[in-house]
């Protein structure tokens, strides 16, 4: 029986093979992203309002016009006397389109909105009622401290007295000398 030399990589889930990660368990490939429509229409609307977008249309536009009045009549395929029936109708086509997909990608947008402002709403929540509680707490410490304070010698108390104490040590030493 021969062994598998598969790699095993520690940084890839289970059932993934290999440093790409392409195949899942059993050899197959993942599934395809649900959202990939979602984010195809996001890249419509994002892409259409550009002056890149625009400047491609206008040319797109005035070469479909420059063809089928300047080239000879066996070239042309859309006829300026009717009016351009066929530009009108691409450009009907890509406005029908373009619209419901703009729409979704909005749609979406105000879906991700209203995620992000419930979880703004709960972090603010969260935020408001750890300051109560750290208000609280503080309240309390300087309480305590309050109470304590007057049994507590504090380090500035007990040099002072200390210092008290030396210059008594001093006078004292001193009137001993002087009386022999």
């Amino acid at each position: 029986m021969a062994r598998s030399t598969r790699q095993v990589s520690l940084d890839a889930p289970r059932g993934r093979t290999g440093v790409l990660g392409r195949t899942g368990v059993l050899g197959r490939s993942p599934q395809p992203s649900r959202d990939r429509f979602g984010r195809f229409t996001e890249w419509i609307a994002r892409n259409m309002g550009t002056p890149v977008f625009l400047l491609g249309l206008t040319l797109f536009c005035a070469a479909w016009i420059f063809w089928n009045t300047v080239l000879p009549d066996v070239l042309r395929f859309d006829s300026a006397s009717n009016g351009f029936t066929a530009l009108t109708l691409v450009l009907s086509l890509q406005a029908s389109y373009a619209a419901p997909l703009i729409l979704l990608a909005q749609n979406r947008q105000d879906d991700r909105d209203r995620v992000q402002i419930e979880q703004d709403r709960q972090r603010a929540e969260r935020n408001l009622a750890d300051t109560e509680y750290l208000a609280r707490e503080v309240v309390a410490l300087r309480m305590a401290l309050t109470e304590v304070t007057s049994e507590v010698v504090t380090k500035d108390t007990l040099r002072q007295e200390i210092k008290e104490l030396l210059k008594q040590l001093d006078a004292r030493d001193k009137k001993a000398l002087k009386k022999p």
